[in-house]
């Protein structure tokens, strides 16, 4: 008699664990998208929690980073290395459409960014949106993140950038402190922009920090007046998987209102 009155208990308590798991199990789910670049399978994802986005991030290969051309011809506008379409879930739970990636090899200005790097663009306007920028209009946002400058540069022979607006991509605000460094670059999280409108949020990383092969983290700006339905992350972290040889770029941290009033 004494063991069964202990018995049932710790099988009702056993029961409960295991449907509780497997409803949170059944209640996160991640959506991918994948692309080849450079023979490498470049991924996107964004992970849902009973149906609200918490995570969205794409995986890059080591061998990815190893295989770009060292000595790849500077052309003007850059060309894209490659775009890979976000999941449906991230358009429609946080208004993100696709990841563009450009590899620089040999950098370029502000003198900070001269080191070979990668720029991964995250989009929240359209492939097609994106190819129509021709930096013709100059209209700047109305306000910036703190911290942040919105950089008019004088590229020689090619005249100013207002905003720092590159074809095809957009203008470029950056952390007034990466600006002013002197030291070698390793990482900076950008934020652009076209029509006064935010358009897409960047880490931009040099690739001799991919290449040590370890975690790291950039700080995320409070983005202001973004388009309706759109939502922007407020942490980031680069995490890097040993075992599969290669990196996780994680964006976390959207509120669940969505910031697309602030600063109205």
């Amino acid at each position: 008699m004494g063991s069964r009155r202990i018995v049932t208990p710790i099988a009702l308590v056993l029961s409960v664990v295991i449907t509780a798991s497997a409803v949170a199990q059944e209640a996160r789910s991640t959506s991918r998208s994948c692309g080849k670049v450079l023979d490498s399978a470049v991924c996107t994802w964004v992970v849902t929690e009973s149906g609200t986005a918490v995570e969205l991030g794409a995986t890059i290969p080591i061998a990815l980073i190893e295989a770009v051309p060292l000595e790849a011809e500077m052309v003007w506008p850059p060309e894209q290395m490659a775009t890979v379409a976000l999941p449906s879930e991230a358009r429609t739970a946080l208004g993100f459409d696709h990841l563009a990636i450009n590899w620089e090899a040999h950098g370029h200005p502000p003198t900070t960014f001269m080191a070979p790097h990668f720029d991964f663009h995250f989009y929240n306007l359209t492939q097609s949106e994106v190819r129509a920028i021709d930096c013709s209009d100059e209209t700047k946002p109305r306000s910036i993140p703190a911290g942040y400058a919105l950089p008019d540069v004088d590229i020689p022979g090619m005249g100013v950038l207002v905003g720092l607006c590159v074809p095809n991509m957009g203008m470029h605000a950056m952390p007034e402190g990466d600006l002013a460094e002197t030291g070698a670059f390793e990482a900076s999280m950008l934020v652009g922009y076209y029509g006064g409108e935010a358009a897409f949020i960047e880490p931009m990383v040099s690739r001799d920090r991919l290449l040590e092969k370890s975690d790291f983290a950039l700080a995320v700006p409070v983005v202001e007046n973004l388009p309706a339905g759109v939502r922007y992350p407020t942490e980031f972290r680069a995490e890097y998987d040993a075992a599969e040889s290669q990196y996780r770029l994680v964006f976390t941290g959207f509120d669940s209102a969505g910031p697309s009033s602030a600063g109205d």
